[in-house]
């Protein structure tokens, strides 16, 4: 059963740095793309980083330079470290998996297994 557990949210200023991480349980960690996805209150949620099967990173717009995405497949483990955080940056942070081609490596289908999501507040 697959099982993400999202921390390191928390409440900064305009500017400051946060750390997200996403400890991933019950399957094979190599065998799945992995992303982060923003839900800001009253909004849809919205992919902001993830990689690849062919191991890039993909950014949207708003967060790119500020944001760094990365993983440590020994540790099962996903890293959102947030530079720079704007006050639009708020909300809900969530974690997810696609499913990998074993033979293409491509990612494919929709995303899912989401974990029970960490809050970041910035203020102005």
């Amino acid at each position: 059963q697959v099982h993400l557990v999202e921390s390191g949210g928390g409440s900064v200023q305009a500017g400051g740095s946060l750390r997200l991480s996403c400890v991933a349980s019950g399957f094979t960690y190599s065998t799945y793309c992995m992303g982060w996805f923003h839900q800001a209150a009253g909004k849809e949620r919205e992919r902001v980083a993830s990689i690849g099967g062919d191991g890039a990173a993909n950014y949207k717009d708003s967060v790119m330079g500020r944001f760094t995405i990365s993983q440590d497949n020994a540790k099962n483990t996903l890293y959102l470290q947030m530079n720079n955080l704007r006050p639009e940056d708020t909300g809900m942070y969530y974690c997810a998996t696609r499913p990998k081609s074993a033979e293409t490596g491509n990612c494919y289908g929709d995303w899912g297994n989401w974990g029970q999501g960490t809050q970041v507040t910035v203020s102005i």
